[in-house]
């Protein structure tokens, strides 16, 4: 499963990296409202909370469908200005006349990216707004996830107007309340790496960027196709003449260990990158890996082998003996494991024995929660 990025032809000038304020208010919110997703952020969520005024964080219960399980395009407008320069504003304040600018079509699709509309299945977009069908089944997404998701939905649908004056009073509350103080400590960091990525790329190319930012990102031989390892399927093109070429990166001190990419129809792709990952000893799997290796330990008797090879190392006849199976049998257990990544063997004269490999099972739970938070 992946996400990928036709950038075939795309020149290397409009491949770029800028920080995004509203970005990094849209995260910084998402960490409020999910404090467990981000352990790290700990102290800034307790405390930014404790601080908020009941009135803020009462409004910010009514939109938080918009950053809470899933992050709305609408908190990166410059993607969806067909024409624009396709880059962030360089305040919150350009930003939200960014927001402005985006047509009530556009805007009501992205504010209702919770109730997973089409414009991400790959096929035909139908916008809410004008297509009563997609509308009908908005609105039913919407009602099965709850009456505030209902709720927002019609607001959004029935007066766009009035729930953009709101969002973006909203969003300068926010700024005022806390996000002011805390763009000014993190954006000289967001900046510092974007001037080395940026050389990066000048010096070393995009392979070697995308090795920097994540395991989970890569690029086919050619330099076709950019690949984002996550939990969906989806892809989407650099080279759109209806809204402009471009990609972009853009940084986000709260993301970890969110790896988001943009790729609504229409929209120039966006990947939005974590900094401060945690460095794990091995670089993380892949789905597929983490897929291999869950499906590998879920058989009965895979798990009873794995309570002997924790202890120590075994060759297949002793494993056979033990547990009363054919050393085919085991060797077939053996081999699934092995596939997965889970076993160490190694040869001692005429035997070969095989071992659980601690470390790797011990990253399943770290992997599984990076991967499908990812």
């Amino acid at each position: 499963m992946s996400v990928t990025i036709d950038i075939t032809g795309l020149p290397a000038e409009r491949i770029g990296f800028a920080p995004s304020p509203l970005a990094e208010l849209c995260m910084a919110l998402h960490a409020l409202s999910q404090p467990g997703h981000h352990p790290g952020l700990a102290s800034w969520t307790s405390t930014t909370a404790a601080a908020l005024d009941p009135g803020i964080a009462d409004r910010l219960l009514e939109g938080d469908f918009m950053w809470r399980s899933s992050f709305a395009d609408i908190f990166m407008p410059f993607a969806g200005i067909p024409g624009g320069s396709g880059r962030p504003g360089a305040t919150l304040a350009e930003e939200l006349d960014l927001l402005d600018r985006l047509d009530d079509e556009r805007f009501v699709s992205a504010a209702l990216e919770h109730c997973r509309l089409a414009m991400y299945d790959g096929g035909a977009v139908h916008s809410p707004p004008v297509d009563p069908l997609a509308r009908a089944k908005a609105l039913e997404s919407a009602s099965a996830r709850g009456p505030q998701q209902l709720a927002f939905a019609l607001r959004v649908l029935d007066d766009t107007a009035g729930v953009r004056v709101w969002l973006r009073r909203l969003l300068e509350d926010c700024d005022e309340a806390f996000f002011a103080e805390t763009w000014r400590r993190v954006e000289p960091r967001q900046s510092a790496d974007v001037r080395h990525k940026t050389e990066l790329l000048r010096r070393k190319g995009l392979p070697a960027v995308l090795k920097e930012i994540s395991s989970a990102l890569s690029i086919d031989e050619r330099l076709t196709t950019l690949s984002v390892d996550k939990m969906t399927h989806g892809s989407t093109t650099a080279t759109d003449a209806r809204i402009g070429d471009g990609l972009l990166f853009v940084p986000t001190y709260f993301g970890w260990p969110h790896l988001m990419v943009l790729h609504a129809p229409g929209w120039r792709p966006v990947v939005h990158y974590p900094l401060g990952s945690p460095e794990p000893a091995s670089a993380p799997g892949s789905v597929e890996l983490l897929q291999r290796r869950m499906e590998a330990l879920a058989h009965p008797m895979r798990m009873m082998l794995c309570r002997s090879l924790a202890r120590a190392p075994y060759t297949t006849g002793e494993l056979a003996s033990a547990y009363g199976i054919t050393a085919p049998e085991v060797s077939r257990h053996l081999a699934v494991m092995k596939k997965a990544g889970l076993l160490q063997t190694c040869r001692q004269g005429r035997y070969v024995q095989h071992q659980l490999d601690l470390g790797a099972v011990a990253r399943i739970g770290s992997d599984f929660i990076e991967g499908i938070l990812r």
